[in-house]
C-alpha cells in the first residue's frame, strides 16, 4: 500500500537519482530537475539523497493515503494541503492513511519534489526507478502518474528520529530574472566574437517549449562563424545548443544523447536548479565562468546537503553516563546508595 491517485495534476512522475550508462543506447539520465530540492526532500525523510521521490511540475495533484508515513514537500510552493488545511514545507510531516494531500498551482518555482520515507516502491529498470517520459521507461509504465494509479511505499515509518528539528531552508525567492553562469565550449570557435558577445551580453526570454528535454529561449540571434551544423557528437545534461537559427536551447534532465548542432556553452551543475525552477516567460541571462569556479560552485552547493544530512540523518550523539555516591543515615544505621546520571 501507498497512495492512491485521485488527480494527477500537469506533469507528476517518479524519479530518483537519474539512469546512467546506457546513453549508448540513445537513453537519457532523466532524474530530477532540480536536484537540491529533490535531495533536500530526500534528506528530510531520512532516505538516502537520491531515492525515489515524486516530482511535480505547475500543478499539482491530489493523492490519498492508504498508508501512514512521514513525507516532506520541498521546492516550488504548489500551496500543499493535507485535508483541507494548509500544510507546512520543507519539514518532516507525519501524514496518518485515509488523508489526502493537493497540491494546487505553483506560486513560486516551478517544481515541487514530495519524497517518502523509505522511498516508493516500482521496477527498478537499467538501474534507475526514474521516468523516462521520453523513452517511455521507468516510474509507473514510463509514463507520468494517472487518475487511478497506486504508488506503493517501500519501507514507510511512522516517525523518525529528530522529528522536531527536520527542518530545511525554503528555496531561495527569485524573481523573473535569472543568471545561468555557464562554461564556453565546446563549439564556441563556431561563433563570431560579436555572436559570444550577444551570448553573454543580452536577455533572453523562456519559451512556452520548455520540459523536461529542453528549453528554447527567444532573444537576440548569436551569430555563427557559418551555420549552426555539425556532425554529431555527444551531449550533456546544461549543454545549449545553437541550431543555425540563432536561438539558444538548453538541453536539460532528458535530452538527446547526441546532437548535431553547435554547443555555445554549458550550464554549470551547480545552476541546473536555477533552469529547473524557472518558468516560460523568465529571463535568463548568461555568465561565463572558469572551470575551477565551477567546481568550487559545486563543492559548496555538496557542503550545505551535507551538513544538513549530517545533521538530521548523521550518528546520534552518545549519552554519557556517571555514577553518584552517597551515604545516608537512617534509623541509626548507615546505607550505601549509588545512583546512575545519564546525561542527553
Amino acid at each position: 500500500m501507498g497512495i492512491l491517485v485521485e488527480n494527477p495534476g500537469v506533469l507528476t512522475t517518479v524519479q530518483d537519482g537519474g539512469r546512467f550508462g546506457y546513453e549508448q543506447f540513445g537513453v537519457s539520465p532523466s532524474g530530477p530537475m532540480d536536484r537540491v530540492s529533490f535531495q533536500t526532500a530526500n534528506i528530510l525523510v531520512g532516505n538516502p539523497r537520491d531515492a525515489s521521490a515524486l516530482e511535480v511540475t505547475l500543478l499539482g495533484p491530489a493523492l490519498r493515503f492508504e498508508q501512514e508515513n512521514v513525507i516532506a514537500i520541498t521546492g516550488g510552493d504548489m500551496a500543499p494541503q493535507l485535508d483541507g488545511q494548509p500544510l507546512p514545507m520543507n519539514c518532516a510531516v507525519l501524514v496518518k492513511a485515509g488523508s489526502v494531500l493537493r497540491l494546487g498551482a505553483a506560486r513560486t518555482g516551478c517544481r515541487t519534489y514530495l519524497a517518502f520515507a523509505g522511498g516508493l516502491e516500482v521496477p527498478v529498470v537499467m538501474g534507475s526507478r526514474a521516468t523516462g517520459v521520453q523513452n517511455k521507461m521507468g516510474g509507473l509504465q514510463g509514463r507520468k502518474l494517472a487518475k487511478g494509479d497506486r504508488v506503493g511505499f517501500s519501507s514507510p515509518r511512522s516517525s523518525l528520529p529528530r522529528m522536531e528539528q527536520r527542518r530545511a531552508e525554503p528555496l531561495e525567492a527569485r524573481g523573473k530574472e535569472r543568471v545561468l553562469r555557464v562554461i564556453l565550449g565546446p563549439q564556441e570557435d563556431a561563433f563570431t566574437a560579436q555572436g559570444i558577445e550577444t551570448f553573454l551580453s543580452q536577455p533572453y526570454t523562456i519559451t512556452n517549449d520548455f520540459d523536461r528535454m529542453g528549453c528554447r529561449l527567444d532573444g537576440p540571434v548569436i551569430q555563427h562563424k557559418g551555420d549552426g551544423n555539425i556532425i554529431s557528437d555527444g551531449m550533456v545534461t546544461g549543454a545549449i545548443q545553437v541550431p543555425t537559427s540563432g536561438l539558444p536551447i538548453i538541453m536539460l534532465a532528458e535530452r538527446q544523447t547526441v546532437g548535431g548542432y553547435t554547443k555555445i556553452a554549458a550550464v554549470i551543475s551547480a545552476d541546473l536548479p536555477v533552469i529547473g525552477q524557472a518558468r516560460p516567460g523568465d529571463i535568463i541571462r548568461f555568465q561565463a565562468v572558469s572551470v575551477a569556479q565551477a567546481h568550487q560552485a559545486w563543492r559548496e552547493q555538496q557542503a550545505r546537503l551535507e551538513e544538513l544530512e549530517q545533521k538530521l540523518n548523521g550518528p546520534l550523539p552518545e549519552k554519557k553516563s556517571r555514577e553518584n555516591h552517597y551515604r545516608i543515615s537512617l534509623n541509626g544505621k548507615e546505607y550505601q546508595l549509588s545512583i546512575q546520571v545519564t546525561e542527553s
